[in-house]
């Protein structure tokens, strides 16, 4: 990992909690796999604890650890630096995906109760005026019974779903890979993507980035969307045609909360981070400040598991990882 994402993952109890699973050197942060002063260090190693920044894994990187066995990512995608070579080695690989969902799930939940009263708006109103603004003048569409489309049955994408139970809300999903059971059982309504986009008043992206999403919302499909509709997006940028979705957002009929985009930040030029019925934030859905403790504390749960000869609880399946973030 990063030297820099050592220091925010780790404080004095999970480095205490560290030591006492392993025998490691909490001091020595690996960036760079062919460093010659890490050479001895990683003959050694049989476990890799690891971060954002992670080189990848690579046949000859794994050349020169014959003892590894497994990965425990403190973090959410492996895809970065795990590899077929990993795979074909038989290494064991675990991640925080879990872990780092949960923060993504409330910011989202919060955009979706937020977008349906209006939040946005009455905001800029009042800021605008600076007086007293009636509720009625900047009246949103409200939560009751409002429908909510969730793209992907992703970890997030089911936290979301459990998160909005407890609000009279519709929730549709449209995720190919569920089945009738597994919506029933998630208490939802599986539809396809044009249903489920053109009946909802917020649509919500968790969907993973693979080349058969890059601009799933296109041009096309954005048109779908009812006026007034918010489409929130925190999972990849290129699942949206920026700039189709820019061409929406700068007539009004629509309204977005984008904590991701494609570039991942915009021009300095992009209309979006003026437009009222915008909110734009710079990738922080995700673990941050003392969220990061959470999934440290996952992974040490996983090296824990390892250490006593038990399998991981959530491991990162080969099989999967095609279709996965």
């Amino acid at each position: 990992m990063d030297p820099p994402v050592r220091e925010a993952l780790f404080d004095a109890e999970t480095l205490e909690r560290l030591t006492a699973l392993a025998d490691t050197d909490p001091a020595v942060v690996v960036r760079d796999f062919t460093d010659p002063g890490h050479a001895v260090a990683l003959r050694e190693a049989e476990v890799l604890f690891t971060g954002w920044g992670c080189s990848p894994l690579t046949a000859e990187v794994l050349a020169r650890m014959p003892r590894v066995r497994a990965v425990v990512h403190a973090a959410g995608s492996v895809k970065h630096h795990i590899t077929d070579a990993c795979w074909e080695r038989g290494v064991a690989v675990a991640s925080a995906a879990g872990a780092n969902a949960v923060p993504v799930a409330e910011y989202t939940v919060a955009a979706v109760l937020f977008s349906g009263k209006g939040v946005l708006r009455a905001a800029r109103v009042y800021g605008e005026k600076r007086a007293w603004v009636s509720p009625l003048d900047v009246i949103g569409g409200g939560n009751f019974r409002r429908t909510v489309g969730v793209v992907g049955a992703s970890r997030i994408g089911r936290r979301v779903i459990e998160l909005l139970r407890p609000y009279d809300l519709t929730v549709l999903l449209y995720d190919p890979y569920v089945t009738g059971d597994d919506a029933a059982a998630l208490g939802v309504r599986t539809v396809d993507l044009d249903t489920l986009v053109a009946s909802s008043d917020v649509v919500t992206i968790h969907a993973p980035e693979l080349p058969g999403t890059r601009h799933m919302f296109d041009r096309a499909r954005l048109a779908l969307l009812r006026d007034g509709a918010t489409l929130v997006n925190t999972a990849r940028g290129s699942l949206v045609d920026t700039e189709a979705l820019t061409a929406e957002l700068v007539t009004g009929r629509l309204h977005a909360v984008l904590d991701v985009t494609d570039p991942e930040v915009l021009p300095a030029s992009s209309p979006l981070y003026d437009l009222p019925n915008v909110l734009l934030t710079p990738h922080v859905a995700g673990s941050l400040g003392n969220e990061l403790s959470r999934m440290t504390h996952a992974a040490l749960d996983e090296l824990e598991r390892y250490g006593r000869g038990l399998p991981f609880a959530d491991p990162v399946r080969r099989r999967t990882l095609d279709r996965s973030a």
